[in-house]
């Protein structure tokens, strides 16, 4: 690891109970499944070489228990911050693709077409996302400088950082998986973001 670097360990909670059925979540604060913490640990155990100076997370359960998973082997109290939370999803929270597309099918054809403008009803967009989420990003890449931190937050949120650190725009967000546990390791050298590692799931060598 290039020590004058910051490195951005990027993570996705766990599995939540409930989550073969794949409701739209959002700020409802669900917690981990059994599935869930063993993933983290598995996780937890990979990670546990690595130089993690710190670890943050979003302020909903489902990320809050993945990060002190994380953070346990390395002797660390996860730092909560609320604008890592995960996006609004409004009226739609709580229900199936197939119950929004039964109840409101113009609203929900309306979101397919420009995921990256239309904002939930009653809830946030994706840019309103971006708004809040981005600027806690760059303050702890500013305050880390040189050092290995972990965030650990949502779906919405990581696919929000990753279009916004590798220049993609936001109507790309869904083009980015972001499996329960998945690891992103993102490197900002001083003057641009490098992508080392997508969408991670299983034993693998980072830097």
């Amino acid at each position: 690891m290039k020590t004058e670097s910051t490195w951005l360990y990027l993570i996705r909670h766990g599995d939540v109970v409930g989550a073969s059925t794949r409701r739209f979540i959002g700020h409802l604060d669900v917690p981990l499944s059994p599935a869930g913490e063993a993933r983290l640990h598995a996780l937890a155990r990979e990670l546990a070489s690595k130089p993690l100076t710190a670890i943050y997370s979003s302020d909903l359960t489902r990320a809050r228990r993945s990060a002190e998973i994380l953070a346990a082997p390395h002797g660390l109290r996860p730092i909560v911050t609320p604008a890592l939370r995960e996006m609004s999803m409004g009226r739609w929270e709580g229900l199936t693709a197939e119950e929004i597309q039964g109840r409101e099918p113009e609203a929900f054809n309306d979101w397919m077409s420009r995921v990256g403008e239309f904002p939930f009803p009653e809830g946030e967009s994706v840019l309103e996302l971006e708004r809040r989420a981005m600027p806690a990003i760059l303050d702890l890449i500013e305050r880390h400088r040189g050092q290995a931190i972990a965030v650990v937050a949502h779906g919405g949120t990581n696919r929000v950082i990753l279009c916004r650190t590798l220049g993609v725009p936001l109507e790309k967000i869904l083009t980015f998986d972001q499996d329960y546990g998945a690891l992103s390791l993102l490197e900002w050298s001083g003057d641009q973001w490098v992508l080392h590692l997508l969408n991670h799931c299983g034993t693998h060598g980072t830097p």
